[in-house]
């Protein structure tokens, strides 16, 4: 491909020309989600380890406004110490049980894998499963609850509109599955498709990058 040249000016000796890059055409198309997984909750601390640089999906669901920003700030700087509780400890015990639902109802392949977005290492994720559609790539995300849901809760759909801005997919399936004294409820869980929302994601990535600024300070 030929360089292009403007003419700046011209002269009784002629015309002055200046020499402009090439432009290139097309984007770099965004990297397979694949080829960005970072660590594996398997090897648990080296999770941890690389969650603790970045801002997670986890991180994110909580990111309600300013004062819960800078809290989660100091808590990321200066740990927690809070190592779960009975909520918790249902939660790990039964998602293996949803996933396996999730798997035979909707092809949901469980993952453990931390991903970071393209081009930001620092944003990640780790949904519960995923499938690809054809081309499209669909989450999986699963909870248990004590209540009964009407809506999903506002703190959970932050959780998946980040992670799909990380991974780049199209929808998520948000599986949830109600107890009672931790005992489940039905035969079944319940779910419901999430379909991605860039306006939603634009207004997280700039709370994220908030949230690391202050992490910096």
């Amino acid at each position: 491909m030929s360089t292009p040249t403007s003419t700046l000016g011209c002269t009784q000796n002629g015309c002055v020309t200046a020499l402009q890059p090439t432009l290139s055409l097309w984007d770099e198309p965004p990297s397979r989600h694949t080829d960005r997984i970072v660590a594996d909750a398997t090897d648990r601390m080296a999770w941890l380890k690389a969650r603790a640089r970045g801002v997670t999906a986890t991180d994110v669901a909580r990111l309600s406004g300013p004062k819960a920003l800078r809290a989660l700030a100091l808590e990321k700087l200066l740990g927690t110490g809070f190592g779960g509780n009975a909520f918790t400890a249902h939660g790990r015990l039964r998602e293996p049980e949803i996933a396996h639902w999730a798997r035979r109802v909707y092809r949901m392949q469980p993952s453990s894998a931390l991903f970071h977005a393209d081009g930001r290492p620092e944003h990640l994720a780790t949904p519960d499963g995923m499938r690809e559609s054809g081309t499209a790539l669909e989450l999986c995300e699963i909870k248990t609850t004590n209540s009964a849901w009407k809506s999903i809760p506002r703190h959970y759909l932050r959780q998946v509109w980040w992670q799909q801005y990380v991974l780049g997919a199209e929808r998520t399936l948000l599986v949830w599955e109600q107890h009672d004294g931790f005992i489940p409820i039905g035969n079944e869980p319940e779910c419901r498709w999430v379909d991605r929302d860039e306006n939603e994601i634009h207004r997280l990535v700039g709370l994220a990058d908030q949230l690391l600024l202050a992490m910096a300070r």
